[in-house]
């Protein structure tokens, strides 16, 4: 691993002293947001871990090399070029890497190396799943897939509202994934608490969510595990106006014949459009929700003792 994985000092310090960390991707810095906010909001984000007495590793592809933490110039980088950079999920890894390429993580791609780093929490915003429609065209993200087979657990408020959550969840089930509401009964819906669907199991702190990880993966239940941490009440969107929002974006996606992986950017700059820039305003605050919940998380779990 040595030959792919760059640490930066601040993560390799916390490895050596056994500190709790937290992964953060870069397609939300990437893809996400638009410039300066994306970077801004990274940079908040990892301050936010540390206030947590957790340490951030924003991870990340350049020139090849697997980033696990990053510095405020390659963050920089990354939300000036923006689109410009390849998201890069587990099928594009091994080309990047070969070309010595530079890619923005998913989900899916940052849980792969968070793994090989042997970070066990990792904080987004919103995890990929099915696509609506996808009866028809198979679209389903990878990051369900990733969860089902590598041993990191994601915090995000749910999966993105423009997403089928109902056949999301069934995925999620078929496969193996454990779906934790954090204090809440009701799969989060991105910018919403609301779904009108429930969770596998709801848990109240951290150390409960963490005691979960531990027999999970002490068990040889390989896969992740989905802990799904709602939007707080005050900042979320109103429910009825963000799903005909919703709808409009993709009515307008699907004129356009977007598909694939330009869908989702498209979507969320068109729901910012639409809804004046409260779309955005709520990413950010549900990102810094999951931080601190990520942080959380990393802390308990770093108490917890495998198996003898």
């Amino acid at each position: 691993m040595k030959n792919y994985i760059t640490y930066s000092e601040e993560v390799q310090d916390a490895i050596h002293d056994n500190r709790p960390i937290v992964a953060l991707e870069s397609t939300i810095i990437a893809h996400g947001m638009p410039f300066p906010e994306n970077a801004q909001t990274a940079h908040l984000v990892e301050q936010t871990l540390r206030a947590h007495n957790a340490v951030p590793a924003s991870i990340a592809i350049l020139n090849g090399q697997l980033k696990v933490g990053l510095s405020k110039a390659e963050i920089a980088y990354l939300g000036e070029q923006g689109r410009h950079i390849p998201k890069i999920s587990r099928r594009d890894l091994p080309i990047a890497i070969a070309q010595k390429g530079h890619g923005a993580t998913t989900v899916a791609s940052t849980m792969i190396i968070s793994a090989l780093a042997g970070i066990r929490v990792f904080a987004t915003g919103g995890i990929g799943g099915v696509h609506r429609g996808a009866t028809a065209t198979m679209d389903v993200s990878a990051d369900l897939q990733e969860l089902a087979q590598t041993d990191v657990a994601v915090v995000s408020a749910g999966a993105k509202a423009i997403l089928d959550l109902g056949l999301t969840l069934e995925y999620l089930e078929t496969h193996g994934v454990p779906v934790l509401g954090y204090q809440t009964e009701e799969f989060p819906a991105f910018y919403t608490r609301k779904s009108d669907l429930k969770v596998d199991q709801s848990v109240d702190t951290p150390e409960e969510v963490a005691a979960i990880m531990r027999a999970k993966w002490d068990l040889g239940l390989n896969g992740g595990l989905l802990v799904a941490n709602p939007i707080p009440e005050k900042f979320q969107m109103e429910y009825h106006n963000i799903q005909e929002t919703i709808e409009l974006a993709i009515k307008e996606a699907e004129e356009k014949g977007i598909k694939g992986k330009a869908t989702t950017p498209f979507l969320l700059g068109k729901i910012k459009e639409l809804s004046q820039g409260e779309s955005l305003k709520a990413n950010i605050q549900l990102v810094l929700n999951n931080a601190r919940l990520g942080a959380a998380i990393a802390n308990a779990y770093q108490h917890i003792k495998p198996a003898a």
